[in-house]
């Protein structure tokens, strides 16, 4: 990764103090639990973070926390879930790109990939594409 995702969270979280108007308080109470905690405590204000993001769709700073906040989540506990929360995530992140854009956007791909790896969805690179595309099938 040719960033750091605990910073850009950081960042992130800082930027969306504007966007979160009346929740900002919630946000950064939960964000402390999340960033103080470990086991339980931290998943439930993960998650609770999580469904404050769902109640500002329109919140691209903070929807960018909650991308990295997952991958920390993903690399603490290497679990499918939150493989797939984060390409949910970054998809709906991406897809809002066509509105607007955002200083997080080369992250999140970057991001996005990293999911899908992780997955093990990797997209085929040119050479592997011409390679399958010229394989003999049955029959030939």
């Amino acid at each position: 990764m040719r960033f750091d995702p605990a910073l850009a969270a950081q960042i992130a979280f800082q930027e969306a103090e504007t966007e979160l108007g009346p929740d900002w308080e919630t946000a950064v109470e939960l964000e402390d639990t999340f960033s103080s905690n470990a086991g339980a405590t931290a998943r439930e204000a993960y998650e609770s973070l999580l469904a404050l993001s769902a109640r500002h769709p329109n919140a691209r700073a903070f929807h960018a926390f909650c991308i990295y906040i997952t991958w920390q989540q993903a690399t603490e506990e290497t679990i499918a879930h939150h493989f797939e929360t984060g390409l949910r995530l970054c998809e709906t992140y991406l897809a809002a790109l066509d509105r607007q854009t955002g200083p997080d956007a080369g992250q999140i791909e970057e991001l996005h990939g990293s999911f899908r790896a992780g997955l093990g969805l990797e997209e085929e690179d040119e050479f592997q594409a011409e390679f399958k595309k010229d394989t003999p099938k049955g029959g030939d």
